[in-house]
């Protein structure tokens, strides 16, 4: 794209945290009427750019232009007005306002000092659907829309600032099915030809080349370099991200055929098990040293299914049966005391907890199963912590750093160390790679199957087909709360999948 349509540039950009430099040197550029795909490792420095760009985060050295000019956000809020818009991971939003409340809040109309409900109606409803394509009842609580729905209203409300030049997506993805994302795209699309420049941050490769115009690659705070996404090869981009130059995904196809599974036996087996209002009663039986797979659409029923298995939910049908003991009560503790472990599908929500350091996180369920009265001390929670640490190449400064403070893949690996530290012998996975980089996907993939090889019970439960059949030794199928077939061995492809998904 030609110069003058450079819309921000980034130079010499710094930034260093206790113990950790961040950011060195790096440069960003963004034209107006681009997509602009910033990819890196978790860790690279992405997240902390974009805090830099939008003034959660104050750079110590560099200078950003917007237009032409130099700027410095003091706050999101002041950033908003310099006509930078951020739309998060986590969709940050009033679920029990209103879309048109949610989309205006704070900026409301008003008329004779009180809000003009009407023409907040009104201006949500045109905001939609001119700028969006988008037609529903903006009277409506946003809790009873679709995520994917919500994420769209977050788009609209980053829309909704005067002279919004900026937009920044942050894995908007994420949590869409494929249909939801092609929604999205097409939002995108037609937001760049408004002429907004959009910051993509993405870990799927496939979007980056489906999407955007042009990729900056990050890796450990420096700067790889920017290129045109049509002249980069896919090869190129994660080598370029990982810094070596491998095969990562078949060594870890590699790493699953070594492991044997002779001397296998069923330690957790469900009959008949079922929720009414949730999922069917279904048959499941896990084995030791092998990775089961769970493998369906979006609203299958995969995460009921490890929420009833755990004990987080209470089952009205049927029976769970561990070493061949029927269990008569099932709770989250009980499922701890019996040797179990559940990485849950919202890591945000349901797994770290934010003020929590480090080491605090990962002996978490250890000294619940131990009791309240047997506390760990001090430093038997440092050991354990360093170890895992090491063990699963965590990175942080130290273990008494804030979880928070880490990045997304750092966090799920704290809360695969979480479990690790029980020494579990069945491990549920849900979503362990989701929101994470190809280089710790890769780790977590092959740290499932390596489990296995230590004898260990995995349910791995993934919506990326490719790494359900890269980890897996038989995938059980979902379709709309209903386990609709099992696949063995070569059975196992994405064609077998879909057919089964599909009923065929």
């Amino acid at each position: 794209m030609p110069e003058s349509n450079q819309l921000l540039m980034m130079k010499g950009i710094s930034k260093t945290f206790p113990g950790v430099r961040a950011l060195k040197n790096v440069d960003f550029s963004l034209n107006a009427g681009e997509i602009h795909a910033l990819m890196g490792e978790n860790g690279a420095g992405k997240s902390t750019l974009i805090k830099v760009l939008t003034g959660v985060e104050h750079h110590e050295s560099g200078e950003i232009l917007l237009d032409g000019e130099a700027i410095r956000a003091r706050s999101p809020q002041h950033a908003q007005t310099l006509g930078i818009s951020t739309v998060y991971q986590e969709v940050n939003m009033c679920l029990n306002l209103s879309v048109a409340e949610n989309i205006f809040i704070g900026r409301e109309k008003m008329k004779g000092g009180l809000i003009h409900w009407r023409e907040v109606n009104k201006l949500a409803r045109k905001l939609l659907n001119e700028q969006m394509d988008i037609d529903i009842d903006v009277t409506l609580t946003l809790g009873s829309y679709s995520v994917a729905l919500q994420q769209m209203v977050s788009i609209a409300r980053a829309l909704n600032v005067a002279s919004a030049k900026v937009l920044i997506l942050d894995e908007p993805t994420s949590s869409l099915d494929e249909a939801e994302t092609k929604k999205l795209f097409e939002v995108m699309r037609r937001l760049k030809q408004n002429n907004l420049g959009i910051i993509f941050i993405t870990h799927f490769i496939n979007q980056v080349y489906e999407i955007s115009d042009r990729v900056t690659v990050l890796r450990n705070g420096e700067l790889v370099g920017s290129y045109q996404t049509e002249t980069l090869p896919r090869i190129d981009l994660v080598t370029r991200m990982i810094g070596k130059e491998l095969d990562v995904l078949q060594s870890v196809a590699e790493t699953k055929q070594e492991t044997t599974l002779e001397q296998s036996h069923i330690i957790l087996e469900a009959q008949a098990l079922g929720r009414k209002g949730s999922i069917k009663p279904f048959n499941l039986k896990m084995k030791t040293g092998e990775v089961l797979g769970l493998a369906g659409l979006l609203g299958s029923g995969r995460t009921e299914t490890a929420g009833l298995l755990f004990g987080i939910d209470s089952h009205d049908n049927g029976t769970i049966f561990i070493d061949g003991e029927e269990q008569k009560s099932f709770s989250p503790l009980n499922s701890i005391h019996h040797g179990m472990g559940l990485c849950p599908e919202n890591r945000k929500a349901d797994g770290i907890i934010e003020d929590l350091t480090v080491r605090e996180n990962i002996v978490l369920a250890l000294q619940a199963r131990r009791g309240w009265f047997k506390f760990l001390s001090v430093k038997e929670q440092h050991e354990i912590a360093d170890r895992y640490i090491k063990i699963l190449n965590i990175n942080t400064p130290s273990a008494d750093q804030l979880v928070r403070n880490l990045s997304g893949g750092n966090q799920q690996k704290v809360i695969l160390a979480r479990w690790l530290a029980t020494n579990p012998k069945i491990l549920i996975l849900d979503e362990p790679t989701r929101g994470i980089d190809i280089g710790a996907k890769t780790e977590i993939q092959k740290l499932v199957i390596s489990l296995a090889g230590e004898g260990k019970a995995v349910l791995f439960i993934s919506s990326e087909l490719d790494e359900v059949i890269r980890c897996s030794h038989r995938v059980l199928v979902l379709r709309d709360g209903e386990a609709v077939g099992e696949l063995n061995g070569e059975k196992i492809d994405e064609n077998q999948i879909m057919q089964t998904i599909a009923g065929r």
